[in-house]
């Protein structure tokens, strides 16, 4: 249960923090290639979520792994 509590908590920071950043980097590119300062906001949208889902995921494997690879060290 705590790893879910975990994964979200990740889940509930990543998006909020992509979707600052996916906004920032499409209204900068929009004013230096259009001269629009414009934000696409369905881009930051959808990056926000698939990198807020996706990212918790991988770091959540990355460190199963990562103990089950230490158990067996020590276990011998």
């Amino acid at each position: 249960m705590m790893k879910a509590k975990g994964l979200l908590l990740d889940m509930a920071i990543t998006i909020p923090v992509t979707f600052v950043v996916a906004a920032i980097v499409t209204f900068l590119y929009s004013l230096i290639a259009h001269s629009s300062g414009s934000v696409s906001w369905d881009t930051a949208f959808h990056l926000a979520i698939i990198l807020g889902i996706v990212l918790p995921l991988t770091r959540a494997r990355g460190d199963g792994r990562k103990a089950s690879s230490e158990r067996r060290i020590h276990t011998g």
